[in-house]
C-alpha cells in the first residue's frame, strides 16, 4: 500500500511540476510586453520601467525560471497588480467559499442523481425512465446562468423565500471563528446555530442552481451503468435462482456501478474545484473564480497564473484520492493489483 502511495505521491509532484512549468511559458509567451500588460495601456513607460524592473523582466529567462520555480515551491505567487496584496494569501482567504459552495453543490447532485438513475435502470422503458431522462436532457442543456437569473427572480425577487445574492452571510453579520473554512460548519462547531442557518441561506440558491446542473451527468453515468449491470450474466443468473430483485439490483447493479459514478462524481468536483466563474459572479461569491474574473478584467497576469496553479494542484490531489477510493470500492482493486481468482 506504501509503495503504491509513494509511487501516487511521486506522479502527482510531476504532474504539479509540469503544471507550474507550462504556466510560466505561457505567461511569458503571451503577445504583447508583459511589462506593458502588467501597467495598463495607459501607463507611461517610467511605470513601465518601474514593473519591469520590480518583476525582473529584464533578467534572462533562465534567471525568471530560476525565481519563479523558487517562489511557487516556497508558497509565493506573486503580488496582485489590481489590489497589491499577496496573491497566496488572498486565494486560500476565498479558497473556502469555492470548496462550500463545491462540496454542497455535488452533494446535492449526487443525492439527486444517484437514486432518480437507479430507479431508472430499475424501471428501464416506464415513464420513470422516460422522466429521468428528459430531467438529465434538461440538466445538460441548460445555461448555468439562465437557470441561476431565473431562481433569483422568482425565489428571491418575487416570492423572498431566500436571500439576494450578495455575499456568504447578510450585511452586518460577522463570521464565525474559521475551523473548517466552511461557514456552516465553524457556525456548528462553536455554536452559533442562528449563524448556521442563515450561511445554508446564503448558499441554497448557487447550490439548487449548481446542483440541478451537474446532476443530470451522475443521473446518466448511473443509469447506464447500472443497466449494463443488470443485463450482465452473473446478475441474470443470480435472478434465475430466486435472489430476490432488491438485492440483486444494490448488491450485483450498483455495486458494479459506482466505479464509473465516483469518476463521474470525481469529474463533476474537479470541474468544480476552481470555482464556476460565471456562478460566482451572478451571485456575487466571494470564491476564487470571481477573484479570477476580476484579475482577467484588469490583466492581473500574477493573481491569474496563482489562480491556475492553485487550482491545478487540488486537481492532481482530487485524482489521488479518487485512485484511492477505487481500490476502497472495488475488491478486485488492491491499490494497483487485481486479485486472483
Amino acid at each position: 500500500m506504501w509503495r503504491y502511495l509513494s509511487k501516487r505521491l511521486l506522479f502527482s509532484l510531476v504532474t504539479i511540476v509540469g503544471i507550474v512549468v507550462i504556466v510560466f511559458f505561457i505567461v511569458r509567451v503571451l503577445p504583447g510586453d508583459a511589462a506593458i500588460v502588467r501597467a495598463g495601456p495607459y501607463a507611461n513607460e517610467e511605470k513601465v520601467e518601474q514593473i519591469r524592473e520590480a518583476y525582473g523582466f529584464s533578467d534572462p529567462m533562465l534567471v525568471q525560471f530560476k525565481d519563479y520555480m523558487v517562489g511557487v515551491f516556497t508558497g509565493d505567487l506573486g503580488v496582485s497588480i489590481r489590489t497589491q496584496g499577496d496573491v497566496t494569501t488572498e486565494l486560500l482567504e476565498r479558497l473556502p467559499a469555492s470548496l462550500e459552495l463545491a462540496f454542497y453543490a455535488v452533494l446535492l447532485a449526487a443525492l439527486i442523481g444517484i437514486p432518480f438513475g437507479i430507479v431508472a435502470a430499475a424501471r428501464k422503458g416506464t415513464w420513470v425512465d422516460a422522466t429521468a431522462r428528459v430531467f438529465a436532457v434538461l440538466g445538460s442543456s441548460m445555461a448555468l446562468f439562465w437557470l441561476g437569473l431565473l431562481l433569483i427572480y422568482f425565489l428571491f425577487f418575487r416570492l423572498r423565500w431566500f436571500p439576494g445574492p450578495i455575499d456568504r452571510l447578510a450585511i452586518g453579520t460577522d463570521p464565525p471563528g474559521t475551523i473548517t473554512g466552511f461557514y456552516t460548519i465553524d457556525a456548528m462547531l462553536s455554536g452559533q446555530f442562528g449563524v448556521a442557518l442563515e450561511a445554508f441561506r446564503y448558499l441554497a440558491l448557487p447550490v439548487i442552481t449548481l446542483g440541478f446542473v451537474l446532476a443530470a451527468p451522475i443521473l446518466k453515468m448511473v443509469r447506464a451503468s447500472m443497466i449494463d449491470a443488470l443485463e450482465s450474466e452473473h446478475v441474470r443468473t443470480a435472478r434465475a435462482v430466486g435472489v430476490p430483485y432488491w438485492e440483486v439490483l444494490f448488491r450485483d447493479g450498483f455495486r458494479n456501478a459506482l466505479l464509473p459514478v465516483t469518476t463521474a462524481i470525481g469529474i463533476v468536483f474537479g470541474y468544480m474545484l476552481g470555482g464556476n466563474i460565471i456562478l460566482e459572479v451572478l451571485f456575487a461569491w466571494p470564491g476564487v473564480g470571481r477573484y479570477a474574473y476580476s484579475a482577467i478584467q484588469v490583466n492581473d497576469l500574477e493573481a491569474l497564473q496563482g489562480f491556475v496553479i492553485v487550482v491545478g494542484i487540488l486537481y492532481v490531489m482530487l485524482n489521488v484520492v479518487i485512485d484511492l477510493i477505487y481500490a476502497w470500492i472495488d475488491p478486485r482493486i488492491r491499490l494497483g493489483k487485481k486479485v486472483s481468482t
